[in-house]
């Protein structure tokens, strides 16, 4: 499996003949990275533990993440990043991109998306994500976070994904969304599926019974129940097939 935590996939030989990836030079890009990426609510450091190797620490509010240097190192040499001071530095601040999100962030800004419900990928549900440039990073609560604090969060992400700017496409009878930068947001129209289909009628494409075929973190495709269904088993890669009427019951993530 591809680590997506470290961003663009290296060719299949470099991860099946790795270079090993240095904790010193590991160590020595960070020391220079990390005060670049800093904001205000996140502080980012090595600390130094005799006789165990560096930590990375990675604070921000009620979130940390403590990963030793040898073992990021490791991570990295096996998701095939090349030992180079430029590739290394790329990896990292991916690494850093993909850190959880803070419950102030996802209140803030959190959009309301749909992704996998199952590791075998048979099923979606809503999940609340908020974007960090080209990634949408998904929320999960911390532990104060209650129930009510929740589905603020839920409600106000829900809110936010009407507004998200995504580009349709006709070709005959099907409706192709997409998102320009962000593949994961493509999915965010769903939350409104009736202005979907008027926005689809006014292209002049009719279709009363929208069914959608959903593969998260890709455009979304929307056409009549049986042409739905012969494009689901057409695409190579896993994906689940709705009407329009049920993705409001779809459960929360």
């Amino acid at each position: 499996m591809i680590d997506i935590r470290f961003g663009a996939s290296s060719g299949l030989l470099q991860r099946l003949r790795p270079a090993r990836i240095g904790v010193g030079d590991l160590r020595e890009v960070a020391d220079a990275l990390l005060p670049c990426l800093a904001t205000p609510g996140l502080r980012a450091r090595v600390i130094e533990r005799s006789g165990a190797g560096s930590v990375l620490v990675l604070e921000e509010e009620e979130r940390c993440v403590r990963v030793a240097l040898g073992d990021l190192a490791d991570d990295m040499t096996h998701a095939g990043v090349r030992p180079t001071r430029v590739a290394i530095s790329a990896a990292l601040a991916s690494f850093i991109a993909h850190r959880p999100v803070t419950d102030a962030a996802a209140a803030a800004a959190g959009i309301a998306v749909l992704d996998w419900a199952d590791r075998a990928r048979t099923a979606v549900g809503w999940r609340v994500v908020v974007r960090r440039g080209e990634l949408a990073v998904p929320w999960t609560a911390s532990v104060p976070a209650d129930a009510a604090t929740v589905h603020r969060v839920r409600s106000a992400a829900t809110g936010r994904s009407h507004d998200v700017p995504l580009d349709l496409r006709t070709e005959g009878p099907v409706a192709l969304w997409s998102h320009r930068s962000v593949p994961a947001l493509a999915t965010a129209a769903l939350v409104a599926p009736e202005l979907m289909i008027a926005r689809i009628a006014a292209a002049g494409v009719a279709m009363t019974d929208m069914h959608v075929v959903v593969t998260p973190e890709r455009p979304v495709a929307c056409a009549g129940p049986s042409i739905a269904a012969r494009l689901a088993g057409e695409i190579s890669e896993a994906s689940v097939t709705l009407p329009w009427t049920r993705l409001a019951d779809l459960p929360w993530l």
